[in-house]
């Protein structure tokens, strides 16, 4: 695509003498001389290669084709504007509230520090985070409830911009006294005769363990089902059976109770991302922390 040579104030001089519907009264509101007023818009029609206005002697009107054009360029000036007020804001105060979601297990593993760090340096910046299950983090990013989001869901959503940012293995998750939580590694027909317990089939985990699953001949008999990852861990910590999780729901304060030991055959992944919704404007704070936790995640992927 060839660029279009303009500049800011050419749009703003548009705008003016559309709203005016005169060059010298346009003119003087911006301070110029009506000559180059008229010079700038006529830079501003060769550029675009269409006319913006019909031009008498007594009067000047918006073209069909200028009318759609100061909408958009309205548009586009009061979201430049609102973001130079925003930074403005920012840099001068330093205030406001963050809110972001996330899934519960990327609270643990990945904000912590960040976390830390955006909080000293933007002390007066509340930060609101919802942690919510794959689909409610997707639901609130899409409302636009959350600036952004933590989840393995929404890259199929056209809506949404899914930049992926860890690779999660699920694991078999029992007690460590279990016979089996010595292994390096299990295959799914050694586990088919456990008692087995699972979030619920409207889970987001569910959802990718039956999809992997789809072509095993014999599948794990599930003997309790449960709402939340975290319901399920604290049951396999009592002793009533085994879990296929996410490995980074087992969280270290959990890990001299449960372990986890990666399944195979086959291997089931979900990748975890940063969400956010196409075409929607991030304030100021919400994007220094989107970037700072984009650079905190590529840090410790180049340290593994």
């Amino acid at each position: 695509m060839s660029r279009i040579n303009y500049d800011l104030h050419d749009l703003q001089a548009f705008v003016a003498v559309a709203e005016r519907n005169s060059f010298r009264q346009a003119a003087a509101d911006l301070f110029l001389s009506q000559p180059a007023l008229s010079r700038r818009i006529d830079k501003l029609e060769d550029a675009l290669g269409v006319r913006l206005f019909a031009r008498t002697t007594r009067r000047v009107q918006l073209t069909n084709v200028g009318q759609a054009f100061l909408v958009n360029v309205r548009d586009a000036l009061n979201g430049l504007e609102d973001a130079v007020l925003g930074v403005a804001d920012l840099a001068a105060h330093r205030t406001g509230t963050v809110t972001f979601a996330c899934v519960p297990s990327a609270v643990w593993h990945f904000l912590p520090d960040v976390l830390k760090r955006f909080s000293a340096q933007f002390p007066k910046i509340r930060v609101r985070v919802h942690d919510e299950s794959a689909q409610d983090v997707l639901n609130l990013v899409l409302a636009g409830e959350a600036d952004f989001g933590i989840s393995f869901t929404g890259a199929e959503n056209p809506e949404i911009h899914f930049q992926p940012i860890y690779v999660e293995s699920y694991v078999l998750a029992m007690r460590h006294d279990h016979p089996l939580a010595r292994r390096k590694k299990l295959n799914w027909k050694e586990t088919v005769d456990e008692r087995y317990i699972s979030v619920a089939k409207s889970s987001g985990n569910r959802s990718v363990l039956d999809a992997a699953l789809s072509g095993v001949e014999k599948h794990p008999w599930i003997s309790c089902e449960i709402n939340h990852v975290s319901g399920v861990l604290a049951l396999v910590a009592s002793g009533l059976g085994v879990a296929a999780v996410p490995g980074l729901s087992i969280l270290p304060a959990q890990q001299n109770t449960v372990v986890g030991v990666p399944l195979v055959n086959p291997a089931v992944k979900r990748t975890l991302g940063l969400i956010s919704k196409h075409r929607h404007a991030m304030p100021p704070a919400s994007r220094t922390l989107f970037d700072m936790l984009i650079a905190s995640l590529e840090k410790q992927r180049r340290a593994t």
